[in-house]
């Protein structure tokens, strides 16, 4: 159900978009790793994972299928030489060229050299084989599969084993209870909706907050609140939102990462899906109030996040008045052991806006993706029909609301 949802946000894309489900990746190799080791490395990591050596039937849009695993994947690995290019900077141009998922795998990796000598492996790959804690877990595969491939331990489930469960009568009931939260939310969410910049018309601004403080800020109240971190920053996201919005109730989208059971943890695909959630309140004064409401909201939204968006589609056209979510959430989490990410503000930093050209523009109208590093919270605003200053201006806000709230 996750692939089925990362195809029904790109099938209708044109040509010059088909790219923007790509993600790219640039992992560091110790000195001495020849091209032979990696290479092996990457056969090991791709003959665990059917995912990384599946196609797509895609001549129906409205039903595609996933073809068998094929038994083999193509590993030859081409060798980049990279001068004094930054790694990051090579991957995002790899990046930019599409795949054909009915011909090719998902993934292509290239072997980057300095001087002749290795120095990253870039990673390539589509959004519909993997999401970003499948991503992780590819990435420490590789790394240990580099000195050790026997141990990388028993081979996990695959896609097909995950669809076989939620087309199980306990799936399907779930399946139909995730509709009716759909439904029900869908009666009670009020229309709100953030009012656009004058002669936007389409154009999508960018935005990344890093600030140190608002990272310490949303720890302490969410130790106070006794709720997540993602919590707090979620509901001064939306206190934001609904200030803009002028409400008091917000319809808004969770990206549920969906892998919650221990049997899918480390099953290497897409389950991200968009599940809504109700924020009633929104513009509550005291934030931990308000966090605490987030959060319980969110975890039942999470209960209903495997969902079928073919159905949710259906109910949809059903409804055609049916509120618009008001704004989209995500906190990025990823498997332990994952290195710190790179980016952000060294801790004595003063907070800051960054501006970025979107390399996607997939997605709901106005998406706040969060992330924190060791020292740092990061939080990516992509908005569309909004103006450099509202996307600012929204978050300030949030991170004033945070600031705030911690010194209560």
């Amino acid at each position: 159900m996750g692939q089925l949802s990362v195809w029904h946000d790109i099938r209708d894309l044109p040509p010059v978009r088909w790219h923007e489900p790509n993600n790219a990746a640039a992992w560091p190799l110790s000195r001495g790793v020849d091209a032979g080791r990696v290479r092996a490395a990457v056969r090991a990591m791709v003959t665990r994972h059917p995912s990384l050596r599946t196609r797509y039937d895609l001549h129906d849009a409205e039903a595609p299928g996933q073809l068998p695993p094929d038994a083999h994947c193509h590993d030859e690995l081409p060798v980049i030489e990279g001068g004094d290019a930054e790694p990051e900077s090579i991957a995002a141009e790899l990046a930019a060229e599409p795949f054909d998922l009915g011909r090719e795998h998902g993934w292509r990796a290239r072997l980057l050299t300095r001087d002749g000598t290795a120095s990253h492996l870039l990673f390539i790959k589509h959004h519909i084989v993997a999401d970003a804690w499948a991503q992780e877990l590819l990435r420490q595969e590789f790394q240990q599969a580099l000195t050790d491939s026997v141990g990388l331990g028993p081979t996990p489930p695959g896609p097909a084993e995950l669809a076989a469960e939620q087309h199980t009568p306990a799936g399907l009931r779930r399946q139909a209870a995730a509709l009716d939260h759909w439904a029900q939310l869908l009666d009670r969410a009020p229309a709100a909706a953030l009012p656009g910049a004058v002669g936007a018309r389409g154009d999508v601004v960018q935005g990344t907050m890093h600030s140190a403080p608002a990272r310490a800020a949303a720890h302490t109240v969410a130790d106070r609140a006794g709720v997540s971190v993602s919590s707090v920053i979620l509901a001064a996201y939306a206190c934001g939102v609904a200030r803009a919005c002028g409400t008091d109730s917000l319809l808004v989208q969770l990206m549920s990462a969906n892998r919650f059971s221990s049997r899918w943890k480390n099953l290497v695909t897409s389950m991200n899906q968009w599940v809504p959630a109700l924020i009633e309140d929104a513009r509550e004064g005291d934030l931990g109030m308000l966090a605490r409401a987030v959060h319980w909201s969110g975890l039942t939204a999470f209960r209903h996040g495997m969902h079928d968006v073919t159905a949710v589609a259906a109910l949809l056209a059903r409804r055609p008045d049916a509120p618009e979510p008001a704004c989209a959430f995500n906190y990025v989490a990823v498997p332990e052991n994952a290195p710190h990410r790179a980016g952000g503000p060294v801790p004595d930093s003063a907070p800051a806006i960054t501006w970025e050209e979107p390399f996607t523009t997939i997605g709901p109208r106005c998406y706040a993706r969060a992330s924190e590093n060791a020292h740092s919270l990061s939080v990516r605003l992509t908005a569309k029909d909004l103006s450099r200053a509202q996307c600012a201006a929204l978050l300030w806000d949030l991170h004033d609301t945070l600031l705030t709230a911690a010194e209560r």
